[in-house]
């Protein structure tokens, strides 16, 4: 007698195998069986015509804080994702000194778009070194499973103080100690270690973060820890400056250590080369024995522009401004009056104020024709013909006419503008580096960017848009998209017990109605501490999602089971 039995669903067991229609038993935490015809179950679940999976591994989320005090950890455990790891991008809460807790709130907050208030009303602090904040995260039961790295900016900062937060260089002292302390975080449980060497990563007062120039020996002298424990990934978020003393430095430090070494990519609108360098740059490190790799997107990283989002077209206009402090309701019904309209299309935006904003700030103002009606469902593909700029041009309106009267039309209007990953009107760069072998999928950013951006909900969209929906290019098969968030991710981080429906391994899965498979249109909460705004994003098809063998969602609902546990590495 199995304590559950999953009978007659499609089997998509995450290692790239065609699917194959059977039975999956499942007894205490592990699966027991997996094919064929299993004996009889305390539950039984029909899933004729469904796809069972194994759950997805989330490796790029931003849930440091939401994790101290959120069980659910939505939308991502929405999404079939049944393990995440955290601490990416070089910002987290540990390890950190008392006095330091409004900076590392200013870091996440800037970098990763998290509301400040929200984290100091939510965090309880009851942690300094990195071990303490795994024990921290261990007390708490959850829907699913947790895991994290060891963050560069608190950590230069618990061991260099102001000069961290001055951009000064770390003495050979600073560097051994930060080596010993990521030793000890690695072996309490930590996954790896992440850093940020780029410019988009600004502190809340316009300065560059804690590790934005550490030198290559601080770099080097943190990273040789891995190898000093034998396990963890080296993240990196970078500039690439110098393309080639990057790649260097990455290769020697996953020759020296044996460990993998890898760092975000993304197609960048200034440089539409740059991604291919780089994956040649990354071939060429592997072809002397350095495990480095490129972390990919599975879409377009966009902007999501509204109302009642951070951002729109008209935000920096000083007529909108005056609107910002109304309440939702209140901005809408001014914004729908026809002399506050006429007043803000007529108030066009100050070239010297815009000269001093990020070239980002000045693209959310001027590249109408990369900016698109995100639909209801949302469509991340959209073609050119279907821009704001293209709309205006058939109508014989402005771009800012159409922007306005859409976003003014209903709150839960938005604007998508695909930021990276779009520099031609489809996905066909994205479909390269998606099926390149130097590259692992991640770059959700589950938890962050909360009033901006909203890419949690990709592990489903990866189905629904490669396997199941695509129509403007190649897909992708349905085996190879599951294999790339279960199997791929799980190994690369050394997560060895799940991310496969094999019998032994942990009895983590998704029940799929893959033909009703839907998301939602994102939409605008309020529901973080002290009030914080974020994007969430509902979604249709996910009949079942396990944690441990125990059902935690199911048909949507959450069932009130907390299985979910921090994940120590090396366990």
């Amino acid at each position: 007698m199995h304590d559950t039995v999953i009978r007659g669903g499609t089997i998509i067991d995450g290692t790239g195998s065609a699917g194959v229609t059977g039975d999956i038993a499942l007894d205490g935490d592990r699966i027991a069986q997996v094919g064929g015809k299993a004996g009889p179950g305390r539950r039984e679940i029909r899933a004729d015509g469904l796809l069972v999976t194994p759950g997805w591994v989330d490796a790029h989320t931003h849930y440091d804080g939401q994790a101290t005090w959120d069980p659910m950890l939505a939308p991502s455990s929405w999404h079939g994702v049944t393990t995440i790891l955290f601490g990416n991008c070089g910002v987290g809460f540990a390890p950190v000194r008392r006095k330091d807790h409004t900076e590392l709130i200013g870091l996440m907050e800037a970098v990763e778009e998290i509301p400040g208030i929200a984290l100091a009303e939510g965090l309880k602090w009851n942690w300094e070194s990195f071990p303490e904040y795994l024990d921290a995260l261990d007390g708490m039961a959850r829907t699913i499973d947790v895991a994290t790295q060891i963050p560069h900016h608190p950590l230069r900062v618990y061991v260099m103080g102001q000069r961290a937060i001055d951009l000064e260089a770390a003495t050979a002292e600073d560097i051994a100690t930060m080596r010993r302390l990521t030793a000890e975080g690695l072996r309490a449980g930590a996954f790896g270690f992440t850093t940020s060497r780029t410019n988009s990563h600004k502190t809340l007062t316009g300065g560059m973060v804690p590790s934005r120039y550490s030198e290559i020996d601080e770099l080097l002298g943190i990273g040789r820890a891995l190898g000093d424990v034998g396990y963890g990934a080296f993240g990196m978020n970078s500039d690439f400056d110098i393309e080639e003393s990057e790649l260097g430095w990455m290769t020697q430090l996953g020759k020296e250590t044996g460990r993998p070494v890898w760092f975000l990519l993304t197609d960048r609108p200034t440089d539409d080369e740059r991604w291919r360098r780089l994956i040649d740059g990354v071939k060429a490190a592997r072809a002397q024995g350095a495990l480095v790799t490129a972390q990919v997107a599975g879409r377009p990283v966009g902007v999501l522009l509204g109302v009642d989002t951070a951002l729109n077209p008209f935000t920096i206009r000083p007529s909108y401004q005056a609107l910002l402090k109304l309440p939702v309701a209140e901005r809408l019904a001014r914004l729908r009056d026809p002399a506050v309209r006429a007043g803000i299309l007529a108030d066009k935006p100050d070239e010297a104020l815009l000269s001093r904003l990020s070239q980002f700030r000045q693209h959310i103002v001027r590249r109408w024709h990369r900016m698109f009606k995100l639909g209801d469902p949302p469509d991340y593909e959209p073609p050119a013909s279907e821009s704001i700029a293209a709309i205006a041009e058939r109508e014989g309106r402005t771009p800012d006419e159409v922007a306005y009267d859409y976003m003014a039309a209903d709150p839960a209007n938005l604007i998508f503008f695909p930021v990276t990953g779009y520099n031609i009107d489809n996905h066909d760069v994205i479909h390269t580096m998606l099926t390149d072998e130097a590259t692992v999928l991640g770059l959700g950013d589950g938890g962050a960017h909360c009033s901006s951006i909203l890419d949690a909900g990709v592990p489903t969209w990866m189905l629904t848009h490669w396997a199941r929906d695509r129509h403007r290019g190649a897909r992708l098969p349905l085996e190879f998209v599951v294999k790339r968030q279960t199997s791929e991710t799980a190994d690369f981080f050394s997560f060895h017990d799940r991310g496969r429906l094999a019998v032994g391994k942990k009895a983590d899965l998704n029940i799929i109605d893959y033909e009703g498979l839907r998301l939602h249109k994102p939409e605008v909460w309020y529901d973080l501490p002290a009030g914080g705004r974020r994007l969430m994003q509902r979604v249709d098809g996910y009949k079942a999602t396990f944690v441990s063998g125990v059902p935690v969602f199911e048909d949507g609902v959450h069932t009130g089971a907390l299985p979910g546990k921090l994940v120590r590495a090396g366990r």
